[in-house]
C-alpha cells in the first residue's frame, strides 16, 4: 500500500552570511538524511532534544520551508520541487497543528470564521453549507457550537488548540503534522487533546507526524517512534519495542531521564557527557560519539547505516547492529 507521507533523503541547509559582501561561510546543517514513511492511520512520533532539526522536518514537509535536497511523496505524489501555486491543490491533503494556541490564531477574527476561513479560501460551499461545517467540526473537537462568535481571548488554552484541530480538520486532510502540540498546555488538559487525536484518528483514518520532546505522551500517541539527533535519526521501531528495549545509546539517555510512574521501577542510569555539537560542523562517523559512552574508534571515522530488522526497529550504532 502507498504511504499517506513517504520522505527520502531529506535534506536542510542553512547558509552563513560573512559580515563583509554577504559570501557564505558556512552552513547550519539542520537536517541531514532524513527518511521515513507514514501509513494511513499511522501516527510516527519524531523525538528529539530541542535544536536537533525535527520541527525543521515538519516545515520542510509542509513545503513553509524549500528542502536543500531529497524528496517528499504525499499519496505517492512527488511534492518536493513544487512552486507555490502548484502546492495549492495539495494543501488541502495535509494540515498543521501548531505549538502555541495563544499565537497561532488571528485575535481579531471569531473563532467560526478562523474555522471557515480553509472553507473559503478553497471555495468549499456556499456561506449556509460552510456555517453548517464549522458548527459540526465545533461539536465534534468538543467545543460548543454558540461559541462561533467569540474571539480567541474568550477561550481557555485548551479550548483554543481544540479550535486549531478544528481548523486543521476543516478541509478533510489525510495528514496532520503536529509540531509540539500539546507542549503549551497544562498535563491535565494535554491528555484530553490527546485522546481527542486519537478519536479523530480513528474516526476519520488520519495520518499523524507528531513531533515532540516529551516521550510520555509520544508513547501515548504513536504506533512508531523515530529519535533524532544532530539531524540524523539514529533509531526507529514500533513504540513498544523502542520503549522496552531501545538499542541506541542516545535513545537510551533520553528513556532514562523520563520520570517513572511508581517508586519500585528502576531504570538503568545513563549520563551524557558533554554538550550537544555544533550542526555547523558535527562530529564525523557518528554524530553521538563525542557524548557516548560506549563508543569506539570505528564510531569516530564511520558513520553508522540505519538499517531495519525483519521487525521494522532500526539503530543507527555500530554496536547495536540489529539482526537481519
Amino acid at each position: 500500500m502507498t504511504p499517506v507521507l513517504d520522505v527520502a533523503g531529506l535534506v536542510k541547509h542553512y547558509p552563513l552570511s560573512a559580515a563583509w559582501f554577504g559570501r557564505a561561510r558556512g552552513q547550519v546543517r539542520a537536517v541531514d538524511g532524513v527518511s521515513f514513511a507514514i501509513g494511513e492511520g499511522e501516527t510516527l512520533g519524531l523525538v528529539g532534544e530541542s535544536g536537533c532539526g525535527k520541527s525543521t522536518v515538519g516545515k520542510a514537509v509542509l513545503k513553509l520551508i524549500e528542502p536543500s535536497a531529497g524528496s517528499i511523496r504525499l499519496n505517492g505524489e512527488d511534492i518536493t520541487a513544487l512552486k507555490p501555486a502548484a502546492m495549492v491543490a495539495h494543501r488541502r491533503r495535509m494540515q498543521v497543528i501548531f505549538q502555541d494556541p495563544y499565537s497561532s490564531l488571528n485575535p481579531r477574527m471569531t473563532a467560526g470564521n478562523i474555522v471557515a476561513e480553509p472553507l473559503i479560501n478553497f471555495g468549499i460551499g456556499n456561506r449556509a453549507e460552510q456555517q453548517e461545517r464549522v458548527a459540526a467540526l465545533f461539536g465534534r473537537v468538543g467545543l460548543r457550537p454558540d461559541q462561533r462568535d467569540n474571539y480567541p481571548h474568550e477561550f481557555s488554552g485548551g479550548q483554543r488548540q481544540r479550535l486549531g484541530i478544528a481548523r486543521a480538520l476543516a478541509l478533510g486532510p489525510s495528514l496532520i503534522i503536529g509540531d509540539e502540540p500539546v507542549s503549551a498546555l497544562d498535563v491535565s488538559v494535554q491528555a484530553q487533546v490527546i485522546n481527542l487525536m486519537m478519536d479523530l484518528q480513528e474516526e476519520y483514518r488520519l495520518s499523524y507526524l507528531f513531533i515532540a520532546h516529551d516521550l510520555g505522551v509520544v508513547e501515548h500517541i504513536s504506533h512508531r517512534v523515530a529519535v533524532m539527533y544532530l539531524g540524523k535519526i539514529v533509531e526507529v521501531a514500533p513504540r513498544a519495542a523502542l520503549f522496552e528495549a531501545p538499542r541506541h545509546p542516545y535513545t537510551e539517555a533520553l528513556l532514562a531521564a523520563v520520570p517513572v510512574s511508581h517508586p519500585r521501577q528502576r531504570r538503568r542510569r545513563l549520563v551524557l557527557k558533554g554538550d550537544v555539537p555544533s550542526p555547523i560542523n558535527p562530529p564525523s562517523g557518528c554524530r553521538f560519539h563525542t557524548r557516548c559512552p560506549i563508543a569506539v574508534e570505528r564510531c569516530r571515522s564511520e558513520e553508522p547505516l540505519l538499517v531495519a530488522d525483519t521487525d521494522g526497529h532500526a539503530a543507527a550504532c555500530h554496536l547495536r547492529e540489529p539482526a537481519r
